[in-house]
């Protein structure tokens, strides 16, 4: 039967996904050697699959059209999908009016942006039996367990571990042309961010919002190494969602007055760990590098919004901007450049001035550090305002579904710090489970 099939495959897409960045390391390792970028072939699994999904689903919702259908799907259109609908309109508008550099860029704004998008559209006019939907919420919290419990162990573990696996040897960078770094670190430190088998440690931050969802809805124990290992990704924007997501609980099972104190007491600890942390560890708790860039990026994005008000078109800016860049390093007035000369395909700032490579003018990607600024960079005040609307009515559909409403309520507010729909993981991830959860009305 379609539903059963669509059903299985949607499981093994959403169990597989938090794996996507592991697995295709160790396997372009065993196919190309090592040293090697992700192969693409190997990469776009998790589209295929998700292809064939929704595919099946369109079968369905084609087949319904017949009288002895033995099954039925919502032919009906909310605001959901004409905010969506619109947004792929506007997209499609604009590559017509700006034409973007290349059409491979175009491509990657498609997928970054609106293959979510399109997966939720489609999959909320088909029927998801209440058993997957408990067995769904079972695996992703069984392996949110797994994936916190490795990425715990890997801490502790050499650079020889992970080049053993297909990782690269240098940490905290992203190379298109490389294999993916196996951590980062925290700037001017040698104090590690895990990733477990995510591609970075703010991905890894945000997909666990998923499974900790489920723990405080549940109350299952394994949200304490969920927890914790969010707390050693170090993930500023992971960690306030997390707190959000605690709070919104709290808030819905505690009397106000019980509420008010547990806030209270929690924020005067906030306060005294952060003092504390400020004087024994201020490199992790302020970050000036990483701190100035949040604030100075989402200021540039705003200024271009303003020259351009209609967009630079898709794939200009976020995750579809770094893919098509060179990979670009910013040092201090100071700093030591001599470390990547090693590395010829790396472009090296000290302060304002290009230091390596000498023969080039380098093309750094743009990067707001803001999901609904990068819309709006690329599809303009309007595309940025659909975009705000449609985050806001489905909180506000979610109403009926604590445990989607936490992680879409988190990952939408990470969303105004970091790129937070980037990885494909946390995106198809949430976007379908947002599909079984709010049918069309």
């Amino acid at each position: 039967m379609l539903q059963t099939l669509r059903q299985r495959l949607t499981l093994v897409l959403l169990a597989a996904l938090p794996l996507h960045a592991l697995l295709v390391t160790v396997g372009t390792k065993v196919i190309a050697g090592p040293g090697n970028a992700p192969m693409t072939g190997l990469a776009l699994w998790k589209e295929a699959l998700l292809l064939v999904i929704l595919g099946i689903a369109v079968v369905e919702m084609l087949s319904s059209f017949c009288r002895d259908a033995p099954w039925r799907v919502s032919t009906e259109v909310d605001v959901i999908d004409v905010l969506i609908i619109s947004l792929v309109a506007l997209s499609a508008i604009l590559f017509f009016y700006q034409l973007p550099a290349t059409s491979y860029q175009l491509l990657l704004g498609f997928k970054y942006d609106f293959i979510p998008l399109v997966a939720l559209l489609v999959l909320r006019r088909v029927e998801w039996s209440k058993a997957f939907k408990y067995q769904l919420m079972n695996i992703l919290i069984a392996v949110g367990g797994i994936i916190a419990l490795y990425g715990i162990a890997t801490l502790f573990a050499p650079q020889s571990f992970f080049s053993w696996l297909g990782y690269g040897d240098l940490h905290s960078l992203y190379r298109p042309t490389g294999p993916l770094a196996a951590f980062q670190q925290i700037g001017g430190t040698g104090i590690r961010r895990i990733q477990s088998t995510m591609s970075g440690p703010n991905q890894l931050g945000l997909w666990l919002l998923i499974p900790l969802s489920i723990a405080l809805i549940r109350k299952k124990s394994v949200g304490v190494f969920i927890v914790f290992a969010m707390f050693l990704t170090l993930s500023r924007s992971a960690l306030l969602a997390a707190g959000v997501m605690v709070a919104v609980v709290l808030w819905k099972q505690l009397p106000r007055k019980k509420f008010l104190q547990f806030v209270g007491a929690l924020f005067c600890l906030s306060f005294v760990f952060s003092i504390v942390a400020y004087f024994f560890a201020a490199d992790i708790v302020i970050r000036t590098a990483s701190t100035s860039d949040h604030i100075s990026r989402p200021l540039q994005a705003i200024r271009l919004i303003a020259e351009r008000p209609l967009g630079y078109g898709l794939g200009t800016a976020g995750p579809a901007s770094n893919r098509v860049s060179d990979t670009c390093v910013y040092l201090e007035e100071g700093d030591d450049p001599s470390w990547a000369q090693a590395h010829q395909d790396l472009c090296v700032f000290v302060g304002e001035t290009q230091v390596q490579p000498e023969d080039r003018e380098c093309s750094c990607p743009f990067l707001p550090e803001n999901w609904y600024l990068q819309m709006g960079v690329e599809m303009g005040v309007l595309g940025l305002a659909l975009f705000a609307m449609l985050v806001i009515v489905i909180l506000r559909r979610l109403g009926k579904s604590p445990f989607v409403f936490l992680v879409f309520l988190g990952i939408s507010i990470a969303a105004l710090f970091l790129h937070a729909w980037e990885d494909s993981a946390v995106a198809y991830t949430v976007w379908v489970l947002l599909g079984l959860f709010i049918p069309p009305r």
